[in-house]
Order: C-alpha cells, then structure tokens, then sequence
C-alpha cells in the first residue's frame, strides 16, 4: 500500500459506443447499443443516453431492443476500437514505463514509476493532464481514478463516471468501503454475493467484522483470505507492465443452431484461420490446438491436441480442429463454436510432418473428386504457403451473390463519398453519408445491395489532425 496516490486507473467512457458516436454525427446524444445483433446476440456496450432506458453490457439483445426500440444497433468495429486504443495507450505509455492493460478501453498506470507524480497534487496534475490529451488525440472522454492501490483506484474511476477524475487519500480506505456493497470488492459476482447474504454479510463492513476465519470458512482459504484482505482496504498487487498471453482464441455464437455436419466442419476452418491471424498478429505461436463446442442444451464440450512444436500455420490448425470435432458428438445441433491455440511460444517450430500430412489430404481429396490437376495445385499451394484461396466465383453467378452490409459498418460510394449503413433487406441497403469531423448529421440515401458503385469502406479519423488540441469538437458521450 502506497502513502500517495499515485496509482491510476483509466476507463474510457462507454468506449464502442462513445466511438460510434463520435464518428457519426448523426448519433451524438441518442441512445447507440453496440453488439451481436442476432437472436443470440448479446450488448458489448450501450452510451449513457441508452443506460437511461436499462440497457447494460451482457444484456441480451433481445431485452435491449424492448427496452430501448428507438436505439441505434450497431455490430462492433473492433479493429476502428483497437486503433483508438492503440493511441491511448501510447499516451499512457509517455507517463510511465509501467502501464498493464485489462482491455481495449481501460488500464493501470503506475505514476510513481514514471517519476511523474509522488503526491496528490501532482497526481491529480498528471491525470487531469492525461485526460485532457486523450480528448485531443482520440475525440472521445475517459474517467481517471487515481488512488494508493490498484483496487481503489478502480472504485474511484468508477465514481468519476462519466467523464471525470476522482482521487482517493490513502487511509482513509475502510472509511470508503464499509458502507459500500460487497459486490463492489474484486472477485466478488453474484454467485459469491449470494451465499455472503445468506451468511448476513451485505456490506464491506459486515465482512470486515466476520473475521478471517468465518469468511475462509465460508469460502475457503486462498478466496476467503484475499477477501477480508480487500475488506480491509488491502491491496498491495504492483502494476504489471507485461502480462503473458496465456492463449489465443475465437468463438462464434449462431443465431440458429447448426445440424449440417459439412457447415459446421466449414465454421471451424473458418475460426480456425481467424485464430491463426490473431496468432501471428500477437507475434506467437503455440503448441496446443483446443476446440470448443457448445451443443443445442448448453453442455459446452472442449477438446485439445498438442502438436510436435509450436506453429503459427494456418493449415496445421485448421486439420488439427478438425481432427478433434471428429471426436465430438453433434447430434442435436450447436450453437457455439471456438478454436484456440495455446501453449505459447514467441518463435515457430514449424510442424513438418503435419503439414505433409495435410498436403497429402489436400491431394487425396481433389484426386478423389477429380480435380487432381488445378484443384490439387491449388490445395498444396495452400499448404505450402499458409494462405488460403478465395474461393473461385463463376462470372456470370457474380450479380446474384447478395453483399451483407452490417448495420453501423463503413462505405463508400463513387459518387457520395463516405458513409455507414444504417440497415438492408429486400435486396437494398440504406446508407447515411457523414464524417466524424462535420457537426451536422449527413443525408441518407438507399442503393441496391449490389450496387457496383458502393464498396466497403475503412474508418475515419475521430479528429481533424489539422486542429488543434484546443480547436477539437467531436467528442463522445461525456
């Protein structure tokens, strides 16, 4: 425990979609709910403006659109996330060496480390300094908690919400927390939250009065230890700049449940190689290929395959993932699918005998429809070069391939310029054209989903680069 505040906390403000806002103007104070949008989709982030009508994170996406049915829905943009994350924590990185991310939109600093701060006053200088960069560089808002531990750091930013900074004096910690609700405490969900009030215990308070001994034995020893710590205001974790991938994964969740086995080995090559890309991406590889099944009664199935070495190749994983749905029973149907690779590795030994063994299938199978001369050479190709071909598109069949345009994703048109969806069907896709920099709503204007003139787009600056730090007018939710 720290006698200066000088651990921070920053947490941007409803991120995706304060930058969904912040790049359509024609959003700015309305409510936007940023998820899946299928029947199974669930809220990754709602604005302010949509908390006022009860929709939150997690939330089903069916809840969220009765309880808000005027909301804008948007599917993420991760990779327009991440790239705003990316100058933030750039900007965290210039006040200290020791910055450890917990996600896209939030993350702890250590001031003291950065010789930036070594009490209050100049704590409060540096956080109210970084809040006002993160506003220039990005367009949108961060709340700022600054505190002796990393714990109550994260309860002040939290107080700070939204748009503002909060700095908590050491020692006066229990003071804080008595009052407070142990969900408020790390570690503590609703499951745990439960079984504390059936003991009596509903605040901080009440858990620093039971004692370690009856909160170990209601909790065991490592949990019930750690939690009357934390009750106590106890927390001497350090922030860690670096924290090691464990594993690298991706998982869909299907609005219908799949029965086809052709269409389901098809969805775990696909994840297959998006796991792949994020792989390399992160500069690993991994020696571990694990796929996960959740079938049509919500039993979740994993399955795991340890290769030779570590590999990043897209073919070794894809066979591997499918050599273990072989061993998985998908009677009934699926609605969820994943494939992972862990056991990490920051170099590859690449896997010889398994990419042979895949280009042999490759050949076997093209050989076995009769195709062995183009098809085959393509096949090994693939496997050679760890790329997979798009696949062939007979020219006369092109105007009846139907392009899905999600609702909140980037175009543009020849002749209107840049724009995003706002939604399609029946063969038409309804386009509103604007930039992130103009400060009234662009028109909107519906095409034909094949319209040769309307292309997927890239992402916008949130700021005008040519402005200033005090000229910048676009800024998210506030």
């Amino acid at each position: 425990m720290r006698a200066a505040p000088t651990i921070l906390h920053l947490d941007m403000d409803a991120f995706f979609a304060a930058a969904e806002q912040a790049a359509k103007p024609s959003l700015r104070g309305k409510p936007v709910i940023v998820g899946g949008l299928g029947p199974r989709g669930v809220v990754a982030t709602a604005s302010y403006e949509a908390r006022r009508f009860g929709v939150h994170s997690a939330m089903p996406m069916g809840q969220a659109r009765r309880l808000a049915p005027n909301a804008a829905f948007l599917v993420p943009r991760f990779s327009f996330y991440r790239s705003i994350s990316e100058q933030v924590m750039e900007l965290l990185g210039r006040l200290s060496p020791l910055v450890e991310p917990l996600s896209l939109d939030e993350a702890f600093v250590d001031l003291e480390a950065g010789e930036v701060a070594d009490d209050s006053l100049s704590a409060r200088a540096a956080g109210e300094r970084l809040r006002v960069e993160i506003l220039a560089a990005t367009g949108l808002t961060g709340s700022v908690g600054l505190a002796g531990s990393k714990m109550i750091a994260k309860i002040a930013s939290e107080e700070a919400k939204p748009d503002g900074l909060v700095l908590i004096e050491p020692g006066t910690e229990r003071e804080l927390l008595g009052p407070r609700s142990v969900r408020i405490l790390p570690g503590v969900g609703p499951a745990t939250g439960e079984h504390l009030r059936r003991a009596g215990m509903t605040t901080v308070a009440d858990l620093a009065e039971a004692g370690e001994d009856e909160l170990v034995r209601l909790l065991g020893r490592s949990h019930g230890a750690s939690l009357y710590r934390m009750a106590q205001g106890y927390d001497d974790r350090p922030v860690v700049a670096e924290r090691d991938a464990k594993s690298v994964s991706v998982e869909d969740t299907f609005d219908v449940d799949l029965h086809d086995r052709v269409r389901i080995r098809t969805e775990v090559d696909r994840l297959a190689e998006r796991c792949v890309g994020r792989l390399r991406a992160s500069g690993h590889s991994g020696r571990t290929i694990v796929l996960k099944v959740r079938r049509y009664d919500f039993s979740t199935l994993t399955r795991s395959e340890t290769l030779r070495g570590p590999t990043d190749d897209v073919v070794v994983v894809r066979e591997a993932a499918g050599r273990l749905l072989e061993a998985v029973d998908t009677t009934g149907g699926v609605r969820l699918l994943g494939v992972g690779v862990s056991g990490l590795a920051d170099y590859t030994q690449e896997d010889l005998f398994a990419q042979a063994e895949a280009r042999a299938e490759a050949e076997a199978r093209a050989e076995a429809e009769g195709q062995a001369g183009d098809a085959g050479e393509v096949a090994v190709a693939a496997a050679e070069t760890s790329v997979v071909p798009e696949p062939a598109v007979e020219p006369e069949a092109e105007g009846a391939v139907e392009r899905h345009w999600a609702p909140g994703n980037d175009v543009r048109h020849a002749v209107y310029g840049a724009g995003w969806v706002q939604g399609s069907g029946v063969g038409r896709v309804t386009v509103r054209f604007e930039e992130p920099t103009w400060s009234e709503p662009g028109r909107v204007r519906t095409f034909a989903v094949d319209d040769p003139e309307l292309v997927p787009g890239e992402a916008l600056p949130l700021v005008d680069r040519g402005v200033d730090a005090g000229g910048v007018g676009v800024a998210g939710t506030g």
